[in-house]
């Protein structure tokens, strides 16, 4: 989804904490993040512009709810209307600032990428009969309809996920020697013309459900629910010891369930907690770092997690339901995880919550309740079985009359064309990364590639379990470094999750989990950390530091995999209520041993033999079984104890 930069709120909140402006996020972001640099339009082209992706919008909700056509045809269309919006929408080079200007080179690349997907609408029933005996022409079309795909990515996306898929094309051609033409036309009939390739499942499921629920994301936004989430966490939580850093994990946490975006959270809700952060006492790399992990977590919580859900349903074969109840633990386990560091940080540091006085009242809040009835009713329809299609623009419907409500946020006219706008916008680079995606596992499925990655890992591994759980770890973050969160996880899904399912026997769904969470890490960790850079350049921090610290505070995207990997209960997988209750108590308090031991601080400030000890004994809740959990538990109440006489020691003196 776009990383489209807000206004930051600097005032009253930040006083006079040195915070960063709306200007500093965006020259960072376009240093940074190829989405955030997009053509100036203005005038009469910024309004075609405009209507355009509103256009867009449109078609695509009537192509779901209404349209017969053939899902190749579909998706095809989809393809050959993103291809003229990005390049209407993309420079070539950043920081390219000529007013509306599109180089002639632009609209040869824009008509002749495009009409590659609509040649193909248009020849679809011969393009089928033919199979792989495509014409001169077709093969034509086919690489340069690819080395746009390649253009449009290097625009939107960036780089990274570029490289991973060249290797793979480079593999494809190297393991099909001596490349002749009939081998070429091969590898651009799969990767082209067959549902395996830039037309397969990622942009099948895109041109489906992930379209439609940013439309609902992008309309749920504006009836002004993410104010209204950030009002709740103030309330909630502004008050505590480190008041704003908890309000910045509550506040990102709900904001993520609408946006899916890590560097949208950022910027959206870190505007705010940011500079409360800093005012409290906060350092800057801590407060950005803060928001950035919370943010990043967005792509974790149901029921959006980044878009990705729909994917993971497709290629476990399984509800969309069942991925949203399955995430619910992880998610709140990675948020209760940070809420721990930020509170032993702040209980370190003697930094104090906001004034009640200052804080929103509760039954104030109560009376935008109405806001939640989009989301609830999204929920319902699906776990009662409805469409997701039809369930999202029910609940797109939805949350257009319950703007009517609240004169402030009512859906005029204008807001209802912004909205269609928002959406369109921030389904292109999704639907670019989607398409990338599918040239990998359209090579993985014709080489036979996931096979050779089986047999590597488990021969390495043999059969123990953690050793294929960490190598796999490696190859997802690896693989997964800039990618964004749809793409992301249909490598993982395609390259990694196999490894674990045929090579080790673990469960589908926590398989597929497991990748999903080490292929998200990369927004906060170093070197692409882009969520991380826009917390700094909020917080006006060191962005490498800023990115190191969210790396820190995010430390239980490491752990939770591998305690649903161990035991799926968690995942709520064959098991019942005694296991589950089990499973959380012991993964909680091992949490709150490892949170304790990475700040230094539980009831004071800890010792290193401290730190250590807490630290193994959360570890030791991780693994299952009833002698680590028992000794788990023993050595984090030990240190506790330990603490508590310190204290005493301490206070009697």
């Amino acid at each position: 989804m776009a990383n489209e930069v807000k206004d930051v709120n600097t005032s009253p909140a930040s006083g006079a904490v040195d915070v960063g402006t709306a200007a500093d996020v965006d020259e960072m972001m376009k240093k940074f993040d190829r989405e955030s640099n997009t053509r100036h339009w203005t005038g009469t082209p910024k309004k075609i512009i405009r209507y355009l992706l509103s256009a867009f919008t449109v078609f695509m909700v009537y192509m779901n709810m209404f349209a017969v056509w053939d899902e190749r045809i579909r998706r095809c269309l989809f393809m050959g209307f993103i291809f003229i919006l990005v390049f209407l929408m993309y420079p070539a080079k950043k920081g390219d600032s000529r007013e509306n200007h599109i180089p002639w080179y632009d609209w040869i690349l824009m008509i002749v990428g495009a009409g590659s997907f609509f040649y193909y609408v248009v020849n679809f029933r011969t393009i089928v009969d033919h199979a792989t005996r495509i014409s001169e022409l077709e093969v034509a079309l086919g690489i340069l309809g690819i080395l746009i795909l390649v253009e449009c990515c290097r625009r939107v996306v960036g780089l990274p996920i570029i490289c991973v898929a060249s290797c793979f094309v480079i593999y494809a051609f190297a393991t099909s020697t001596p490349i002749t033409y009939k081998v070429l036309r091969r590898i651009i009939y799969n990767l082209f013309y067959t549902t395996t390739g830039v037309i397969g499942t990622p942009v099948g499921v895109c041109s489906t459900f992930i379209v439609l629920f940013i439309v609902f994301g992008a309309f749920l936004e504006a009836t002004g629910i993410s104010d209204f989430f950030i009002q709740c966490a103030n309330a909630l939580a502004g008050w505590a010891t480190g008041g704003p850093a908890k309000v910045a994990v509550i506040s990102s946490a709900l904001c993520g369930m609408v946006s899916g975006s890590s560097v949208g959270n950022t910027v959206t809700t870190g505007s705010i907690t940011i500079p409360l952060m800093k005012k409290t006492g906060y350092p800057g790399e801590f407060a950005g770092a803060v928001e950035a992990a919370s943010s990043t977590g967005g792509q974790i919580m149901p029921p959006i997690m980044g878009a990705a859900a729909f994917l993971m349903a497709e290629y476990c074969d399984v509800p969309y339901s069942a991925i949203v109840v399955r995430a619910i633990l992880p998610a709140f386990l990675y948020f209760g995880g940070i809420f721990l560091m930020v509170h032993f940080r702040a209980k370190r540091l003697g930094l104090k919550g906001l004034p009640r006085e200052e804080l929103p009242k509760f039954k104030n809040l109560v009376k935008k309740i109405y806001l939640l009835i989009p989301l609830v009713a999204l929920v319902y329809m699906i776990i009662a079985g409805y469409t997701m299609a039809f369930s999202a623009i029910v609940a797109t419907v939805l949350s257009i009359a319950v703007s009517m409500i609240n004169k402030e946020n009512r859906m005029t006219p204008s807001r209802f064309v912004d909205a269609l706008e928002n959406g369109g916008k921030n389904t292109l680079s999704v639907a670019v990364a989607c398409a990338m995606a599918g040239i990998i596992a359209g090579v993985v499925t014709m080489t036979g590639l996931g096979q050779i990655f089986i047999t590597a890992i488990v021969g390495v591994a043999g059969n123990t379990l953690i050793i294929a759980l960490f190598l796999t770890m490696l190859c997802c973050i690896l693989l997964g470094m800039g990618v964004p969160t749809t793409a992301n996880y249909v490598i993982m899904a395609t390259t990694c999750a196999p490894i674990l399912i045929n090579g080790m026997g673990m469960n589908v769904i926590a398989a597929n989990m497991f990748v999903f969470y080490f292929g998200i890490v990369a927004d906060i960790t170093p070197p692409v950390a882009l969520a991380a850079y826009a917390g700094a350049a909020i917080a006006k921090s060191n962005p490498m530091k800023t990115a190191f610290n969210a790396s820190r505070l995010a430390i239980a995207a490491f752990i939770v995999p591998y305690i649903f990997a161990f035991n799926n209960a968690m995942l709520f997988i064959d098991t019942n209520v005694f296991e589950v209750v089990q499973v959380c108590l012991t993964s909680c308090v091992g949490m709150f041993g490892i949170a304790a031991g990475i700040e230094g601080y539980m009831l004071k400030d800890m010792n290193p033999v401290q730190r250590v000890l807490s630290v193994l004994g959360g570890l030791m809740l991780i693994y299952p079984g009833t002698i680590t959990d028992v000794c788990g538990v023993l050595v984090v109440v030990l240190v506790g104890v330990w603490q508590q006489v310190q204290k005493k020691k301490a206070a009697a003196v």
